[in-house]
């Protein structure tokens, strides 16, 4: 399985290990994390009319808009595999997933 992400944060480890956290995030989700905000602030939703508002409260009970993550992958790189990758934040990266052939018991 190949799925394509993009890296919305990095941050070093709390413990001051020599490794990073790489949050990854759908593109899908990533345009939608980049709209603009309400100015009235994060949890405040505006609605034109009924089928908005149950679907902006279907989000917003899961947990979608209160500033919750979801939807968000993290990964642990050592330095050097940070190092050698030059990742930074907006960069589009895909992760590939396999699971190995095993032949006998």
């Amino acid at each position: 399985m190949k799925k394509e992400y993009v890296v919305v944060r990095i941050d070093a480890s709390p413990d001051g290990a020599p490794y990073v956290i790489v949050s990854l995030s759908t593109p899908k989700d990533f345009r939608e994390q980049s709209q603009p905000m309400s100015p009235f602030g994060a949890n405040v939703m505006g609605f034109s009319n009924m089928d908005d508002m149950v679907k902006g409260l279907n989000k917003m009970m899961s947990g979608g808009t209160l500033g919750q993550t979801g939807g968000i992958t993290s990964i642990k790189l050592d330095m050097h595999e940070y190092k050698e990758l030059g990742l930074s934040v907006g960069d589009k990266v895909f992760l590939e997933i396999s699971k190995p052939e095993t032949l006998g018991i």
